[in-house]
């Protein structure tokens, strides 16, 4: 009987006699980044290369420093310090740069069985399955794919909206006073930490919605497991952060979703509906540039209506246009109290893992967005039921230190 290796070699000489010649070794490196993305950065070389015809674009593009030299003088990435940010797989011309993928461990999770498996969709997931993919669509496939349930992570930013806005209404009392959001973006708050440190006491100490909604499904059903699904490379490396590695247990980009679909021949367009919104406006608009302030200011515009200072708000996108945003801040010359930084153009429905345009990505959360039954978190009696049942019952505890939705920057 021949073993798989005889075989391959078979199909080896096969082909070659067809006058098509294919590599006999595989790279360990590729089989070990599949079965053990931990273990890696957010960003692996899809094939490793030795000497670089564009003078090292793809190192030139990190402003975090992750690429680095081993004993041997070959480049690798640093997964403490690389951020999944995709600038230097944009950057890299050979393109030799890809995501690192979760697909292997979750698939074996959800056909094993052993625990329950939730899928956290991101609030940019309108349209990027088909166009006639409604959010009960998109929760039956999950379903037909062995998933527990799907939760809407924008319903988290439902709660951190609120918990932002409580925090602005206390904290910015003076012209001078502003506060930048701490939501969202793991690129964004990584070059607050890592490059602009001394900016942190005026970043409230919240997690991401991300993070919010992986806790909170654990706290409720204590054996899940949690699978945050958007457009982001950088969720990867958010989610392996010491401090908030409970939270979620793997990562998945849209695409890989995608294609975990057309593998098991499942086809959203066609299922029924398994429909039930729980998010509001607030939340489901964070996927845009712009959102995050947007949701904030009309919290806090009801939340205290005769308030003198209002939310003044600067927005920007893409890792060039906030350094240079931040810069402007730090010398002085912005007026606004409220700083929004997304590392994408576009905010989220322009990540690099997105499936469709980020302008029509921008337009079906617009329209989702306005199809909202409540406005903004205070009008949304789910997110003030689901505070009560976590313990947070008045707006004091609610803004009191917690393990659930705070962490230490």
């Amino acid at each position: 009987m021949k073993t798989f290796h005889q075989l391959y070699l078979d199909i080896l000489k096969q082909e070659a006699g067809k006058g098509r010649i294919l590599e006999e070794e595989y790279d360990p490196y590729h089989l070990n980044c599949l079965l053990h993305p931990e273990q890696y950065a957010p960003v692996i070389f899809a094939e490793q290369c030795e000497q670089c015809a564009y003078e090292r674009a793809c190192e030139n593009s990190c402003i975090f420093d992750a690429f680095e030299r081993d004993g041997d003088g070959k480049v690798v990435i640093n997964p403490e310090k690389c951020i999944g940010c995709g600038a230097c797989v944009d950057a890299c011309k050979l393109e030799r740069l890809a995501a690192n993928k979760d697909v292997v461990p979750v698939l074996t999770a959800v056909r094993e069985k052993k625990r329950e498996v939730y899928a956290l969709i991101a609030p940019a997931f309108l349209g990027q399955f088909g166009e006639d993919v409604t959010v009960g669509k998109l929760r039956a496939a999950f379903k037909a794919m062995g998933f527990k349930g799907m939760v809407e992570v924008a319903v988290f930013a439902d709660i951190l909206t609120l918990k932002e806005a409580l925090e602005f209404d206390i904290n910015i009392k003076e012209e001078k006073d502003f506060q930048l959001t701490s939501c969202c973006c793991p690129v964004w708050i990584a070059m607050i930490r890592k490059i602009y440190h001394e900016l942190l006491p005026h970043v409230p100490g919240a997690v991401s919605p991300m993070v919010a909604a992986g806790r909170v499904v654990k706290k409720l059903h204590p054996d899940a497991m949690t699978v945050f699904i958007g457009p982001c490379m950088a969720k990867k490396a958010e989610a392996r952060e010491k401090d908030i590695a409970d939270a979620v247990d793997y990562v998945l980009t849209f695409q890989e979703v995608q294609d975990m679909f057309e593998t098991a021949d499942i086809h959203p367009q066609e299922l029924g509906e398994d429909e039930k919104e729980h998010s509001s406006r607030a939340g489901r608009i964070y996927a845009r540039t712009g959102g995050v302030s947007e949701a904030v200011k009309e919290t806090v515009k009801q939340l205290n209506p005769d308030r003198r200072i209002e939310v003044e708000a600067e927005q920007a996108d893409g890792v060039p246009a906030c350094r240079e945003m931040i810069e402007r801040l730090q010398k002085g010359e912005i007026n606004a109290n409220f700083f929004e930084g997304m590392g994408c153009n576009g905010g989220c429905v322009g990540g690099p893992k997105r499936i469709i345009p980020a302008d029509e990505g921008k337009k079906n959360v617009d329209a989702y967005s306005e199809r909202a039954e409540y406005k903004t978190p205070l009008e949304n009696p789910f997110v003030l039921e689901l505070l009560e049942r976590l313990g947070f019952h008045t707006v004091e505890e609610f803004l009191e230190k917690s393990d659930l939705l705070e962490r230490e920057f």
